[in-house]
């Protein structure tokens, strides 16, 4: 009975506006760019991609207004990487996806381990979606912070959205496989201009096909954004639908099969990097032997100067200071 009210009271934007009101320090972020941009509301109101129609589209990301294979040797920080990471960049705009072998080293990920098993066993960590994700374990464990904000990445990033990030926005850990469908993460954490999200996916152990490995359909990301407006999402101007998120699956579903996308599996090794676009369509294939874990991190990062925001609950992003 207790879900079933915090269920209700969660489909109504009002609670999330009063929360926001309440948290208007986390939004200061947003008060000059929604001037910038020409945003007539209050941080803390409630905020979707219907906003923005009629408003200026803003700067495009660098690889979605040029192709990395030509343009990427042209900028001079390119030039700080080693062959190996110019060679993975250069298909960023074809494939919405870049591989980093061997990126984080087996004590750094063993690091990492140990503190997700302190949080899990101490009961600190922050489960989520029925103990599937562990959220913001960057919050809580120093150690896990200091690995994570390797300057090199936070590099690696910057430039291919041609903006500053800066530490991750969100970071999710799991234990065993997400199972998720395919989507975008964009209907999640959504920017303003559009593709300013960029997310790295850790491996914290070994992955193949039957550990559950992570799914995408390389190009992708080169489609049309599905946003609020492109599904029945059920919501009104006082609410947010209840089946939002099951109708986005079937939307994304639909997409995938018009277009014929072909899934690529990630099977990795520990400490190998995934880094994808925001508009990037991935997933969780199945776990196909049971019992097993495939531990591994998920990094959310927004680049700088960019509105920052949720569609699906239609919510500005809180940032900690």
């Amino acid at each position: 009975m207790l879900q079933f009210l915090r269920d209700r009271l969660s489909s109504f934007k009002l609670s999330y506006t009063v929360y926001n009101f309440l948290h208007q320090r986390q939004l200061r972020h947003n008060e000059q760019l929604y001037q910038r941009y020409g945003l007539r509301k209050r941080v803390y109101e409630s905020v979707s991609s219907q906003d923005f129609k009629g408003l200026s589209t803003g700067e495009p990301a660098r690889f979605d207004a040029q192709d990395s294979r030509h343009a990427a040797a042209s900028y001079p920080e390119f030039r700080q990487f080693s062959p190996e990471v110019q060679a993975s960049l250069l298909p960023w705009s074809e494939r919405g996806y870049v591989v980093l072998r061997g990126f984080f080293t087996a004590e750094e990920v063993a690091t990492i381990n140990r503190e997700i098993d302190r949080l899990i066993g101490q009961g600190e960590a922050n489960w989520r979606y029925e103990r599937v994700k562990i959220m913001f374990a960057i919050h809580q464990s120093e150690e896990i912070r200091r690995i994570v904000n390797k300057p090199e990445l936070h590099a690696i990033l910057s430039f291919l959205l041609g903006k500053e990030v800066r530490q991750p926005f969100q970071s999710i850990n799991f234990q065993q496989g997400s199972q998720q469908k395919a989507h975008s993460d964009t209907i999640h954490m959504t920017t303003y201009p559009l593709g300013y999200l960029i997310a790295a996916w850790i491996a914290l152990e070994d992955v193949d096909a039957n550990n559950g490995p992570v799914f995408y359909y390389p190009g992708s990301h080169r489609l049309p954004y599905v946003l609020n407006d492109d599904y029945p999402h059920g919501g009104t101007h006082f609410t947010i639908g209840e089946a939002a998120y099951q109708a986005y699956e079937q939307a994304i579903d639909a997409v995938v099969k018009q277009n014929q996308l072909q899934p690529e599996e990630f099977h990795a090794r520990a400490g190998d990097v995934l880094l994808w676009h925001a508009n990037l369509l991935h997933g969780g294939t199945p776990i196909r032997e049971a019992g097993r874990t495939r531990k591994s991190m998920v990094l959310h990062y927004f680049a700088e100067g960019v509105i920052c925001y949720h569609e699906i609950t239609q919510r500005p992003a809180l940032r900690q200071e």
